[in-house]
This record gives C-alpha cells, structure tokens and sequence, in this order.
C-alpha cells in the first residue's frame, strides 16, 4: 500500500466537470494497492497517517496530528498509479497495482478504518473514475509512505 499526503489549504475531486467531493483545510490522500496487502496493512497505515504531525502549533512547528485538528478534514482518493513501473521503457507498467476485485474491498476498508480512526467521515472520490483532482498544498508539505517500507 503506497500514500501520497499532501496537507491543503483546500482539495476537491469532480468527475465529469461535476464536483463530488471537496474539503478545506486538511488532508488530500492518494493510496493504490497492490495485491500483497493486509488488513494489517490498513490498520498500520491509517494509525500512521492521523498520528503524522505535519500540522503547526502556536509557535509554527510542526508538532501537531490532524487529531488535534478538529476543524481539518480528509480526502481519500484512489490513485493505481502510485504502482506505476518506469524500469523498462518509456510507458509505465502498472502489473503491480490491484484489480478492482481485490482493491475495492480493500479501498472501502481502509476508507472505514480511517474514518474510524479520525473519528469521522473521510471524504473520498469515486473508484476507477477519471477524476479531476483540485488542491492547493500547504507548505508545500507532501509525504509519500509505503507500508513495505514501514517509512
């Protein structure tokens, strides 16, 4: 499982011009999947991702989770591109990254455990849809995380 975290002044998701899901201050989320993942993998990884302390306190220091940041929010958006492999040419193989027979479930359980986690609904785009995704990044502050890696 791979996360791209992007903390936002604002994010927002449409499919087909029309605006299905949007935040302000926050975090914007792209997770893929691969078939190697666990439950396991989840419940390390959403742990991970609202004890991050990527958010300033009074004094400007980054010193701070989303979970002492009441007002703040979460978009969660599928990306299988995240398992994109670029070692053979010049169009990338996505072979690692999970069918939809595998990943939705998967999606849906980590959409759960995150909301579970945060203590209330993730907003989240639509699987498999061509997505137009909007946001304006805080910092810019980005992290990437690999559950293989536990980094």
């Amino acid at each position: 499982m791979r996360v791209v975290i992007q903390r936002v002044k604002q994010a927002a998701v449409a499919v087909e011009g029309k605006e299905i899901s949007s935040i302000g201050q926050g975090l914007m989320i792209l997770l893929g999947i691969e078939d190697s993942d666990t439950r396991d993998d989840i419940s390390w990884l959403c742990a991970k991702i609202v004890n991050l302390r990527i958010f300033d306190d009074e004094q400007g220091v980054m010193n701070e989770s989303i979970l002492q940041k009441p007002d703040n929010d979460i978009l969660l958006v599928s990306q299988f591109t995240l398992f994109a492999s670029t070692k053979k040419g010049n169009r990338p193989s996505y072979i690692r990254a999970s069918k939809p027979d595998f990943a939705v479930p998967m999606y849906e359980s980590f959409v759960s455990e995150l909301s579970q986690q945060l203590g209330k609904e993730v907003k989240t785009g639509v699987f498999g849809a061509n997505m137009q995704v909007s946001l304006v990044n805080d910092g810019p502050v980005t992290i990437c995380i690999d559950t293989k890696n536990k980094e």
